[in-house]
């Protein structure tokens, strides 16, 4: 984490940091903190997986996720749901309304397909980074790697389901501005990159930035819609709340 960013003064934010463009972060969300993030230019996209950060073999399961929910991508009111049938986060409020749980993120010889050869040794700080390799740098200070790749929230995404069962990635699905608010009822790993969607028919690679904002909100109440949208996450908060007994 870039420890030379600005800190705010005034609670409850904790800490605030813009993610350049290609760039990428991670970092344990507390139990009772909310993570906020925001699209600043508008067409941004963020690849997204969450751990259990005391126990990192548990894991953000996106079919549970989805088939428990009744949805095929998730917006406020809904949670994201590890792999032992717990909260991970609960999204409190959303103003994009969509966010894609289907395209994943692309490897060093798809992003080179894609964009061209996009070296260092040509480009400088503006190489082409890829989602893959991006996620695998920020897993490494955590001492997990390529195998711990796991299933990927893009936020900011749209990506809609058509007749016959295709996926089209639906353009301009977020404006500038636009926010996701994360709940943690119980101690998460979030690992994130700021990189285009795999199926953005953009040729040109230029992803762009996102900020993250961390606050201390420590009101459960705060995820009385999430608990309340269906009976499987009433079921799974009660098991966050066992295992954080």
């Amino acid at each position: 984490m870039n420890h030379s960013a600005e800190f705010p003064t005034l609670n409850p934010t904790l800490y605030r940091e813009t993610i350049p463009g290609g760039s990428h972060r991670s970092l344990i969300l507390r139990a009772g903190q909310k993570l906020r993030l925001t699209d600043i230019e508008g067409g941004g996209n963020l690849s997204f997986m969450a751990l259990n950060a005391k126990q990192l073999t548990e894991r953000l399961n996106l079919p549970d996720t989805l088939k428990a929910q009744h949805t095929a991508f998730v917006t406020e009111g809904h949670c994201l749901y590890s792999d032992m049938g717990r909260v991970l986060l609960a999204i409190t409020a959303d103003t994009c309304g969509w966010h894609d749980c289907f395209g994943g993120v692309l490897n060093a010889e798809e992003a080179r397909e894609k964009y061209g050869a996009g070296r260092f040794g040509d480009l400088r700080n503006g190489f082409h980074r890829n989602g893959f390799e991006n996620l695998l740098v920020e897993m490494g200070k955590w001492d997990l790697d390529s195998q711990d790749i796991q299933m990927i929230v893009n936020f900011f995404s749209k990506v809609a389901v058509a007749d016959g069962g295709y996926l089209n990635y639906v353009p301009d699905n977020s404006s500038a501005g636009s926010y996701v608010d994360l709940y943690a009822p119980m101690d998460t790993l979030i690992v994130m990159t700021a990189l285009q969607h795999p199926m953005d028919p953009s040729p040109h690679y230029a992803p762009k930035p996102i900020e993250f904002a961390v606050e201390d909100v420590r009101d459960a109440g705060i995820t009385a819609a999430c608990r309340q949208s269906c009976a499987e996450n009433g079921r799974a908060f009660y098991n966050t709340e066992l295992f954080c007994l």
